[in-house]
């Protein structure tokens, strides 16, 4: 069978663009194929089977972009008439199935803004983007990796149960595999030009804002000054950096804030930081939480993260509470920095992330699609 993906937009550091080429790798070792429209592609192209269409669309606001680059793939999806299964990772009309990777839109709109923001063009687009995946007659099956937004969906959309299919969390053994971790520490401290007795908080992910890296900024900045000066906090991700780094030198901290673009090398990072730090204000899940488990890494997060309760029911670091409060956040940085029980929150991380390993070997996405794309193909037959 032929299946096609869309996205906006690939880079190769996002969670949810590794999971994306995953099912797509899966899929062709499965004798299928895949074409992936979007409207970006930075990073290698992919191997024998999957092929990449970047459709180029100008327009001044992002919604209108969008809009532009959905028309123009339905319309080469209609003419081809060659895709068996129309597979969407971000929320649009005219899909088969969606990877809902993203929390509730109309749910979190409502929580953030005011009312007049559901007056404007943009709210009002994306409202029927979303609306169009989950509207109880809309009919696309939902591919769901986070339980806890089931609910929200339901609750403004009345999406029937049974297009929802749930995608345990995956690791991946060989890009997690632990390496010996005085070399990592030395590795991270040599990368970016920091003495060896440096201790490192760890944050990595795309958006800071969403992410809270002004979170973790005001966190150091609270710190009793012999406590911060033998620290660096260091985040990774996909963002323009200079309102994070205008909030250290407004804070005093400018010296202790690394920001870098994204890397290749998270996973020695992790298993060579002291602890990681991921106070994000809201996540659908938080890949990057499970990652720092299986790298041995103790973890500070915020209960707003899909992924949190693994962090609390491994016993694997500590959870801020909602709602969120920065001089508690504080004190709990500040336990992290101490580090009392790091070792134990490292062993239960791991022991905790081998587990999921074992409940998800990868091919989960690729199966279900599969099952869809075979049960469409007969409903078409019967008709």
């Amino acid at each position: 069978m032929k299946f096609a993906f869309i996205l906006f937009k690939y880079f190769p550091f996002g969670g949810m663009q590794r999971d994306m080429l995953r099912t797509a790798s899966h899929l062709v070792a499965l004798g299928h194929r895949v074409d992936i429209y979007t409207l970006s592609w930075d990073g290698e192209l992919p191997g024998p089977g999957i092929t990449v269409h970047v459709v180029n669309v100008e327009a001044w606001l992002n919604y209108r972009k969008y809009q532009k680059f959905i028309d123009i793939v339905l319309a080469r999806l209609r003419e081809d008439a060659e895709a068996d299964f129309v597979f969407g990772y971000n929320r649009m009309p005219g899909l088969d199935a969606h990877f809902a990777a993203d929390p509730c839109f109309v749910e979190r709109s409502r929580r953030q803004h005011s009312p007049l923001y559901r007056l404007t063009p943009r709210y009002r687009w994306f409202a029927r983007a979303e609306k169009a995946i989950f509207a109880a007659d809309a009919g696309c099956e939902i591919l769901s990796v986070a339980k806890s937004e089931i609910p929200l969906f339901q609750r403004w959309y009345a999406t029937p149960p049974a297009r929802f299919h749930y995608i345990p969390p995956y690791l991946s053994s060989e890009r997690l595999a632990l390496r010996d971790r005085q070399s990592m520490r030395t590795y991270l401290r040599e990368a970016f030009q920091l003495a060896p007795e440096t201790r490192v908080a760890l944050l990595v992910g795309s958006g800071f804002a969403m992410k809270g890296l002004d979170r973790a900024i005001r966190a150091v900045a609270a710190l009793p000054q012999a406590e911060r000066q033998n620290l660096r906090l260091i985040a990774v991700g996909q963002d323009n950096p200079r309102p994070f780094e205008k909030l250290a030198r407004s804070l005093g901290v400018a010296a202790n804030l690394i920001v870098s673009k994204g890397r290749p090398d998270i996973p020695q990072l992790m298993q060579g930081a002291d602890f990681q730090v991921h106070p994000a204000r809201r996540e659908n899940t938080g890949l990057v939480i499970l990652e720092g488990m299986a790298s041995g890494l103790p973890l500070l997060v915020t209960d707003t993260c899909g992924y949190a309760h693994h962090v609390s029911d491994a016993d694997a670091g500590l959870v801020a509470p909602s709602p969120f409060d920065q001089p508690q956040f504080n004190a709990l940085f500040r336990r992290m920095l101490a580090g009392e029980r790091a070792e134990v929150w490292r062993e239960h991380g791991l022991a905790h992330a081998r587990q999921l390993m074992q409940e998800n070997d990868g091919r989960a996405e690729a199966d279900i699609l599969v099952a869809l794309a075979e049960r469409k193909r007969e409903r078409r037959h019967a008709a």
